[in-house]
């Protein structure tokens, strides 16, 4: 496969994304401001192929290969031959719209610009640009490996031949794109984010504790985790800015964010990856 597809962010999506996309044949391009971010996103990709190829469904020069596929840079200059990329960078509008301003002027008029964002409005991101035909949201879930689903969102401007690019590369990728309107928190956090928020509430206001709000949602619910264990796994940053999403988008009081969510946040404990959130993680 000859197109380059770039990916911005090594984070937790950002090298789930890449490490997708190399598994598919396609040359990878993943930038991240630092070195370190890029040496930590490529030993993610590492671990993960390696637990396939421990469990006999990679074999090791397969492993190689798709290795060898991702190349990474500190420079977006680096993504400028890329026929699409995707952005996985903090959920935040502002820095979203700047990397798309930057990569607009710089990248072919023809390459497709995806944003990998969980609740923030396309049609804004796209007005950023020059392109807004040529800007659409790819919402992977996570772990992006393991988890087939692709929430494809076409902004007002997306055009069809876009979307339809962006459905047939879904498709090779080995995943299930579904479609959704340009709406805050689209489905899948417009649906969970609520339900999140609410066990929450229910902890902060002392109706149970945070062992008996999860076991009663996975023994009553078939949930496979809890509420609180699933926002301390997507981070409870990340839970924050998405029910702000919501509130300041539909204004409607129902998506207020639980005070003891903002506290949480403010004293850094953000879920598994700061070591502390509704859990204790060592």
């Amino acid at each position: 496969m000859s197109e380059i597809i770039g990916v911005i962010g090594a984070g937790t999506m950002g090298n789930g994304i890449a490490q997708v996309a190399a598994r598919a044949g396609y040359d990878v391009v993943m930038r991240d401001v630092s070195d370190e971010f890029l040496q930590r996103g490529m030993n993610a990709i590492d671990k993960s192929l390696q637990r396939d190829v421990d469990k006999e469904r990679l074999a090791v020069e397969d492993k190689a290969s798709v290795i060898s596929r991702i190349s990474t840079a500190t420079s977006l200059d680096a993504l400028k031959e890329a026929a699409i990329v995707i952005e996985a960078v903090t959920e935040d509008l502002k820095v979203k719209s700047e990397v798309f301003q930057t990569l607009d002027a710089m990248l072919p008029a023809d390459a497709i610009l995806a944003s990998n964002t969980s609740s923030i409005s396309i049609t804004k991101l796209a007005a950023a640009t020059k392109r807004p035909d040529r800007v659409i949201g790819m919402h992977f879930m996570n772990p992006v490996p393991i988890m087939k689903l692709v929430e494809v969102i076409r902004g007002m401007a997306t055009s069809d031949q876009t979307y339809n690019k962006v459905r047939a590369l879904t498709e090779k990728l080995g995943k299930v794109s579904l479609d959704c309107q340009d709406s805050p928190g689209f489905v899948s956090n417009r649906v969970l984010m609520p339900m999140i928020n609410e066990a929450i509430f229910t902890l902060y206001e002392g109706v149970a504790t945070r062992e008996s709000i999860d076991g009663i949602m996975k023994l009553g619910m078939n949930h496979p985790m809890g509420p609180l264990t699933l926002a301390d796994f997507i981070g409870l940053d990340v839970c924050l800015a998405i029910m702000n999403v919501l509130h300041d988008g539909l204004g409607d009081p129902k998506y207020r964010p639980c005070p003891l969510l903002k506290r949480y946040v403010d004293a850094g404990w953000l879920g598994k990856k700061s070591g502390r959130g509704f859990y204790e993680y060592a």
